[in-house]
């Protein structure tokens, strides 16, 4: 059948629910939320529409309260409907998907299926979100119909950024239905898929909780700090800065519990059961309603002094006072520091002589040992459990990937002469001459399988490329310190960025020269794309300043001068050469990452784009066509009748963005605020966003691409100025800027406004890319944009002097 989710229903207006419901709008899909009535209702309320939907409208009023935000764009919202349980029940039967996100309890989700399952039209897919309850049990008594479309989507919190999607087949799921959700989930809904079987708390919750747990245990046993374990599992073994005790708060020990015990309760036979059991110290914490995040007290709070400074406080699980949280000084994180590569960063961890060394050792051991017993248990392979920790958890490795890195022959080692028991299929893999997990081959990521002992292919997406692995393969024709360029294949060239967050600098200019001169040369079409980092991570973070700083303070302003002329000219030769050039933003594109993309003839952005032309925040302006490009794209495709009567309508959107700083929390955002055009797409998955550009590049190729033909560009001119004028003196009055912002900001406007042209002139392109050119230059020879630039090294924070 041609399936589609036309509409969907959420059932349970939580935080999960809402989060669901809140993804859904934002992927375009009509969704109706529902909850229970209130209970506490007089009888006079029970008439009441408002009164019966208090709980669901609280439920939508925290979607759209979320900070960070649940939604892609405030706009989403119009696609969410609220309802209740009694009044709109029979509203599920217009629905594709229905999915249940009510309270983990048995009795509640079995009577609530039976209610829908006469209600729900024919071929409709009832799921549930639930960690801890067997599918089986869930639909006992239910038709084979309903049993034929029911699975579980088991979703993280937050649900719009976190990239885990775990789908659990029950007993009788249709295999239709189960690659058709998978498909939804991974390309509509952005996910990535986690194939996880009906045990307790799948794969994610299973392995992430008896890792935090355990790590509790030790960390009492062996006499840690909280902070000192959290220092250890922090960035330097490639896991997130909340670490474990910081991401329990996030979580909520309440909830953190409720998995450890439920787990406990239904893994009778786990040899390693007693893991998940909780220390004291957490149940007296909950009991106190030290839950984390959610009640502003958990392992850590923050508090003040008497002289109103910030103090960041830890409690102490012995006397639960909480104490200053203080420095972690091991030898083992000082010399993992000192590691360049995350692999190098993990042994110093793992084999280091101190007493934090010596902890994390036990953890991770403990760890690695769990993920291997626990296939075929809760997945037939170590990929679906290494992915689930990486997409659920925000590691960098997962298990199996960390065992590689610290090396399996030198830890198994280890753990046996520590009488730790390590798997016998994992001695066999050793015995038999295989030494890793992982393994690449011909270009393609292989795994090794426990059950026929040999090595697989790593499925992925027909649509995801990994640049890794093509350069694996061979596929790297051209390479400098900074950049790369890739065969995509099809007469496709992928031009990669690889400085520190992918930061433009001299010789990545240079390269994208090069790169475009070899694709006029030898291929069709090119993208400028990377995959570095975790989420969101970073397509480029702007100019590289350091190099900026040691050039004015070396007086070499006609250096500067070149290199943004060169920058200028990459640009336009993105927009003006015989081949398409599709950019392939995520994460953060600021600044001089953005001008890279609004020069290109598409864009195809992650939704997760930070976008924003940001420069005013180190004393500069947009100086890469940033200015020009942006004023074009604001009024790109307007006909000339609307831009002759009212060009000022789109000369204050265009100058409030660069002299604001405004940066989109989204590519919807993005879109709405004229970064992206009608044109440019969206994808959902970061996974696909190189190979959906890559399309898009042949799709071009294929309408006969040919380039625009130059115009001269209009401008508003002199009348920009009291308009301008008043926008600064409301935004001074207001607080928002500083005397130097101001000074800035007249300045910004004066070069989107053509400098001294007259109102509604045309201009060469090149006169305005003259304009942008000399004032960066001007500014880099004011004081206040140096400390600007040096804050912002130092700090990683914009200076508002």
């Amino acid at each position: 059948m041609s399936r589609k989710i036309k509409k969907a229903a959420v059932i349970g207006s939580g935080v999960m629910g809402g989060g669901i419901a809140a993804l859904l709008a934002s992927a375009g899909v009509e969704t109706l939320l529902l909850d229970i009535v209130p209970f506490d209702l007089t009888d006079e309320q029970k008439k009441d529409p408002a009164a019966r939907n208090r709980i669901v409208k609280f439920g939508y009023d925290t979607i759209m309260m979320s900070r960070p935000a649940a939604l892609m764009h405030s706009s989403d919202a119009a696609l969410i409907s609220i309802g209740n349980l009694e009044d709109d029940f029979d509203k599920l039967a217009d629905c594709d998907w229905i999915v249940e996100v009510v309270v983990e309890n048995l009795k509640i989700k079995q009577q609530l299926f039976k209610r829908i399952e006469p209600v729900r039209k024919k071929g409709s897919i009832i799921s549930s979100n639930t960690s801890g309850i067997p599918l089986k049990a869930m639909s006992e008594g239910l038709s084979s119909d309903f049993k034929q479309h029911f699975l579980g989507t088991h979703f993280f919190n937050p649900v719009r950024y976190m990239h885990l999607l775990e789908i659990i087949k029950g007993e009788e799921t249709s295999e239709e239905v189960l690659r058709f959700m998978a498909a939804f989930g991974e390309k509509r809904l952005g996910k990535g898929i986690v194939w996880a079987k009906d045990t307790p708390n799948f794969i994610g919750n299973r392995i992430g909780v008896q890792g935090i747990v355990k790590a509790m245990q030790l960390m009492l046993e062996m006499g840690l700090t909280i902070s000192e374990a959290d220092a250890l599992f922090g960035p330097v073994m490639g896991r997130p800065k909340t670490a474990m005790f910081k991401t329990t708060d996030l979580v909520g020990l309440d909830t953190m519990s409720h998995v450890a015990k439920n787990t406990y309760d239904l893994v009778t036979d786990d040899e390693a059961r007693d893991d998940f059991l909780t220390p004291d110290f957490v149940s007296t914490m909950i009991e106190k309603k030290l839950l984390g995040n959610k009640t502003k007290a958990g392992f850590y709070k923050t508090d003040r002094s008497p002289e109103g400074k910030k103090l960041r406080l830890v409690i102490n699980p012995a006397t639960l006072e909480y104490e200053s949280a203080g420095d972690v000084d091991f030898p083992c994180i000082a010399d993992a520091k000192s590691k360049k590569t995350l692999p190098e960063k993990m042994k110093a961890i793992v084999y280091g002589e101190d007493k934090g060394a010596a902890y994390a050792w036990k953890v991770v051991a403990s760890g690695l040992i769990y993920a291997a017993n626990r296939v075929p248990e809760i997945s037939d392979t170590i990929v679906e459990i290494d992915n689930a920790m990486k997409w659920g958890y925000n590691f960098e490795m997962g298990p199996f990937e960390t065992w590689d890195a610290i090396g399996v022959a030198e830890s198994v080692a280890k753990m046996e002469k520590d009488g730790l028991a390590v798997p016998e299929k994992v001695k066999k893999m050793l015995a038999d001459g295989n030494q890793t997990f992982y393994k690449i081959e011909k270009g393609q990521t292989l795994f090794y399988d426990f059950a026929s002992g040999s090595y697989k292919a790593v499925p992925v997406s027909d649509v995801a490329v990994s640049l890794a692995i093509l350069k694996g393969e061979g596929r790297e024709v051209k390479s400098c310190k900074s950049a790369s360029l890739i065969d995509l294949g099809d007469g496709v060239f992928c031009c990669e960025f690889h400085t520190k967050m992918n930061a433009l600098n001299t010789e990545l200019i240079a390269f994208m020269h090069e790169a475009m001169d070899y694709v006029d040369a030898n291929g069709a079409g090119m993208v400028l794309g990377n995959q570095a980092g975790g989420m969101p991570g970073a397509f480029s973070a702007g100019a590289d300043l350091k190099e900026i700083l040691t050039a004015v303070g070396n007086k070499e302003f006609d250096g500067i001068d070149t290199m943004i002329d060169s920058l200028q000219q990459a640009v336009q030769r993105e927009r003006y050469s015989h081949f398409p050039v599709v950019a392939a933003p995520y994460g953060m594109a600021l600044g001089g990452g953005c001008e890279v993309c609004l020069g290109a003839d598409r864009i195809v952005a992650h939704a997760e784009l930070y976008m924003g032309l940001v420069e005013i925040g180190v004393g500069v302006l947009p100086a890469g066509t940033g200015c020009m490009n942006l004023w074009k794209k604001m009024t790109s495709g307007i006909p000339a009748p609307v831009t002759d009567a009212d060009l000022a309508k789109f000369f204050i959107p265009t100058f409030m963005a660069i002299a604001m700083a405004k940066v989109s929390m989204s590519a919807a955002e993005a879109r709405a605020n004229g970064f992206l055009g009608p044109n440019d797409r969206i994808v959902f998955n970061r996974d696909n966003l190189i190979g959906e550009a890559k399309k898009e590049v042949l799709r071009m190729i294929d309408d006969g691409y040919a380039p625009p033909a130059k115009k001269p560009l209009k401008v508003l001119g002199e009348a920009a100025w009291g308009m301008v004028n008043a926008e600064i003196f409301n935004m001074q009055n207001g607080g928002y800027v500083s005397e130097y912002d101001a000074y800035l900001a007249k300045n910004i406007a004066y070069v989107i406004a053509g400098g001294d042209a007259r109102t509604n002139s045309e201009l060469d392109e090149q006169a305005i890319l003259n304009l942008e050119r000399s004032m960066f230059i001007e500014f880099l020879k004011q004081e206040k944009t140096m400390a600007r630039i040096e804050h912002m090294l130092k700090t990683g924070k914009p200076l508002r002097n």
